[in-house]
């Protein structure tokens, strides 16, 4: 589905991702972790368009991405929930989640879609009306997955999405994220800094430090591998 073969990304003269190469099957659950400054935000920024790759090839189903402007990737079916959420706050619910149909067969399934985003999250439901600025931070990231939901994506990108969340919270999230692989068959790609729930929670992992992958695996090899029990899950 997504194939990144050997991509080079740079800021400002330094090289923030190095030769990287991963790839998220169709209805795989694919996770990647690793320390701050890793580049895993990057990363998804480079898959979004947001920030240029240099060399090396990004293909999503057979296309090549570098032929794709940024506003046209969503249509292709890749969704990307930012880290931070950003909602807009002003906005309500229902209109934050709208702000993601934005393709027209987004537009004309939205309906269902909401009665499926609703179902996953009813606080949002409760809440439809409500200023998304004066959400708690885990309801606002549970409209953040919405909004991404919304665009009726095969491939979702998650970024951080239990950052500054209570640890009840962040596990409501992560049951939810499941909801969307295992019940809709959405493929996910997540960056998350829980590494174990991310591993215990993926089909496959990649570790990326200092802008490398320096490792990959089943969630099974990555989480008994010592080196990975050493440096993210204090054993």
């Amino acid at each position: 589905m997504l194939k990144l073969e050997a991509i080079d990304v740079y800021y400002d003269g330094l090289r923030a991702l190095s030769s990287v190469s991963l790839e998220v099957k169709q209805g795989e659950f694919v996770a990647v972790v690793g320390p701050n400054g890793a580049g895993k935000t990057t990363l998804f920024k480079a898959i979004s368009g947001v920030v240029p790759v240099q060399s090396g090839l990004m293909s999503y189903k057979g296309q090549d991405l570098a032929l794709v402007e940024p506003h046209l990737r969503a249509e292709l079916g890749i969704a990307h929930v930012p880290e931070g959420r950003q909602v807009f706050a002003s906005l309500s619910v229902k209109e934050n989640l709208q702000m993601g149909a934005q393709t027209l067969k987004a537009r004309q399934a939205f309906p269902q879609t909401l009665n499926f985003i609703y179902d996953l999250f009813p606080r949002l439901a409760e809440r439809q009306s409500q200023a998304a600025g004066t959400l708690s931070g885990g309801e606002q990231q549970m409209v953040a997955i919405g909004r991404g939901l919304a665009s009726m994506p095969q491939l979702i990108m998650l970024d951080e999405p239990s950052m500054g969340l209570a640890p009840t919270v962040a596990d409501q999230i992560f049951d939810c994220v499941q909801q969307i692989h295992k019940v809709q068959g959405i493929s996910v790609l997540l960056v998350e800094q829980r590494v174990a729930e991310a591993l215990d929670s993926c089909d496959r992992g990649y570790v990326l430090e200092s802008g490398r992958v320096i490792m990959s695996g089943t969630h099974e090899v990555l989480s008994q591998n010592s080196d990975i029990k050493k440096a993210y899950l204090g054993l």
